[in-house]
């Protein structure tokens, strides 16, 4: 008859079986929770990134919009003062409660605008609702500038008000990489984002 007593050692190899799960248990927990948090990382970041392209395509199509509107009334888009050309902007529009806007007399929607400068007043109140209702907490400039970068050849905000050549400079709310919000009303600390010719100007 055999001496072996298999029942003397299995007390011990389940307890050691037990342990090691508990452990194994543990640290798939630990991966999982791991693999579960950079799913959701970035998931978020894929997000942010395609508000931001979002962003990026209505800023130019708005770009497009009103340089279609200076070129059909380019007699005022040439003029160099804000007097004798509305499409000269400086203006930061708040999103959420919204800047308020005061329309322009005549309303060219019910009255027919006679002058080139009251359509260019009307093209500048509407076009600047889309903005403040497209893009968060923009800030707009149009001005003629004959150097609309710096030496660093970066953008910047400052025009020199020569030329015949009208700029849009354009920048909004955005979040970086980390998720911290950007911009806006704070004077020129913050690049533009956009920076656009819009017209070459012709007295013709």
């Amino acid at each position: 008859m055999s001496s072996l007593r298999p029942h003397s050692i299995r007390p011990a190899a389940m307890r050691s079986s037990r342990g090691f799960s508990m452990v194994e248990v543990l640290v798939s927990i630990v991966i999982l929770s791991i693999g579960v948090l950079g799913a959701v990382g970035m998931q978020a970041a894929g997000m942010r990134n395609s508000r931001e392209v979002r962003s990026q395509a209505l800023a130019g199509a708005l770009a497009r919009e009103l340089a279609e509107k200076m070129r059909g009334n380019h007699l005022v888009a040439i003029q160099t003062t804000a007097a004798a050309n509305p499409y000269l902007l400086d203006q930061t529009l708040v999103t959420s409660p919204p800047t308020t806007l005061t329309s322009p007399t005549p309303n060219c929607y019910q009255n027919a605008c006679a002058t080139g400068l009251q359509i260019a007043a009307w093209d500048a109140y509407e076009w600047r609702i889309r903005l403040r209702d497209t893009l968060p907490n923009p800030r707009v400039r149009v001005c003629m500038d004959a150097d609309p970068f710096d030496a660093g050849g970066l953008p910047k905000w400052d025009c020199t008000n020569t030329g015949n050549v009208a700029v849009l400079k354009l920048a909004w709310n955005r979040s970086n990489t980390l998720g911290v919000t950007e911009f806006t009303s704070v004077g020129d600390a913050t690049l533009p984002m956009l920076v656009l010719p819009l017209t070459a100007g012709s007295n013709e």
